[in-house]
Order: C-alpha cells, then structure tokens, then sequence
C-alpha cells in the first residue's frame, strides 16, 4: 500500500549516494474526521497534523556510518 501523506522532505546519504532507501523513526499526532460508508469503506476526511517529532533518518545501506542530508534535487546539496 503507498504511503497516502504527500512527503516534501527527501534525503540524501553523502556516503553512498542513496536516495531512495532510508530508515525514518518520526512520531505524529494527527486529529481526523473517520467517515466510513455503509459498506464499511473508511475514508479519513479534515486530517490535521499536531505534532509532527522527527526522532533520526539513517541509509538503510550505510546504516549509522553514512550521513543522511535534507536533498533538494540539485547535483551539489549543501
């Protein structure tokens, strides 16, 4: 199933290169509105974000010993 929440954020490990594999350990607190149909389907409706507590991004590749950046998507990320 895909992640359903847009995600602005990409990582980047400036050991390996890896952009698409990392582990994220983050807490979220969200409010929502649960609307489920007679036939039992749910759709989450007015969700909003309390807390968002981003805890530590590592390279699934590297594991501790790489560095996980914020990427933007240029060649060279500060």
């Amino acid at each position: 199933m895909p992640y359903a929440r847009s995600m602005s954020i990409r990582y980047r490990c400036t050991l390996c290169g890896n952009l698409t594999r990392f582990d994220v350990v983050r807490t979220t607190r969200t409010s929502a509105y649960y609307h489920y149909t007679t036939g039992g389907e749910l759709a989450i409706e007015d969700e909003k974000v309390l807390l968002d507590d981003l805890e530590s991004v590592s390279c699934r590749w590297c594991g501790p010993t790489g560095k996980v950046e914020e990427y933007d998507g240029s060649a060279e990320s500060s």
